[in-house]
């Protein structure tokens, strides 16, 4: 079955995954925003990495050390001032300072605490807690 979007498929073979408690998960297709949101996963503690698995097309196997609860994209891909992302926080994460949301934005992808640092906007693509 063909996706319309892969980077949702992905993060929902995450979801699955960590619901069954498996070490590990094999994401194909990969896309370079599914990189980007899983270099910001694991800088922020969810995932353990990822190893580029040998085959035809590209595909990552990600480490899961348990610590997602639950992560998904958004959509639709929401356009954000900086001053609204309070409100955006309060929509897709449990708590204040508990998870991540992930913006695109002209500086690329980084994370809502990054975005209000920096005190620019973009769209929103995914949250993670």
């Amino acid at each position: 079955m063909a996706s319309n979007d892969p980077l949702a498929n992905a993060l929902s073979k995450i979801n699955n995954a960590e619901a069954r408690s498996k070490p590990d998960v094999l994401l194909t297709p990969v896309s370079t925003i599914i990189q980007s949101c899983l270099t910001l996963m694991q800088e922020h503690g969810f995932i353990t990495g990822t190893t580029e698995e040998e085959g035809v097309g590209k595909k990552l196997r990600v480490k899961l050390n348990g610590r997602i609860n639950k992560c998904g994209a958004i959509k639709p891909r929401f356009m954000t001032k900086a001053s609204e992302l309070e409100k955006h926080e309060q929509r897709y994460l449990p708590a204040k300072d508990f998870g991540i949301l992930v913006l695109s934005t002209s500086s690329g992808m980084i994370t809502h605490y990054e975005a209000k640092k920096k005190g620019i906007g973009g769209r929103l693509i995914a949250y993670c807690y």
